[in-house]
């Protein structure tokens, strides 16, 4: 079983930066691929970034070029930088995790953590 807990989340103004962290209590972290998900109201969930075990990513393309994902396997770790947020970022974020898998990324994953709530004001 792995247990996934973000942190971060806030309120933010338009154009601000936030930082999400997720801490993961897998013993093998590093053969985990690791996502982040979001959810806003009355809308489904959405992919926003994948980090795979090897450190490869790959993003939405609604967040491209203004959110980074990173890991830090030692410390069993993955973050998720967000600059210029706008307030279609509001949504609850989702850290997950998936043993290393062939399946697209945006499927698979087993864990999932309680959520962390981003809302960016206008």
């Amino acid at each position: 079983q792995v247990r996934l807990v973000e942190s971060g989340g806030g309120l933010v103004q338009a154009g601000g930066s936030l930082r999400l962290a997720c801490v993961a209590s897998a013993r093998t972290f590093s053969r985990f691929d690791m996502a982040w998900f979001r959810q806003a109201p009355g809308k489904e969930r959405e992919f926003v970034s994948y980090i795979r075990y090897n450190g490869d990513t790959a993003y939405a393309d609604s967040v491209k070029g203004r959110f980074t994902t990173s890991r830090e396997n030692a410390k069993n770790t993955v973050d998720l930088q967000m600059s210029s947020l706008q307030p279609e970022d509001s949504a609850v974020y989702y850290c997950a995790a998936r043993v290393q898998s062939t399946l697209p990324i945006t499927r698979g994953y087993a864990y999932w953590g309680q959520g962390t709530q981003v809302t960016v004001s206008s």
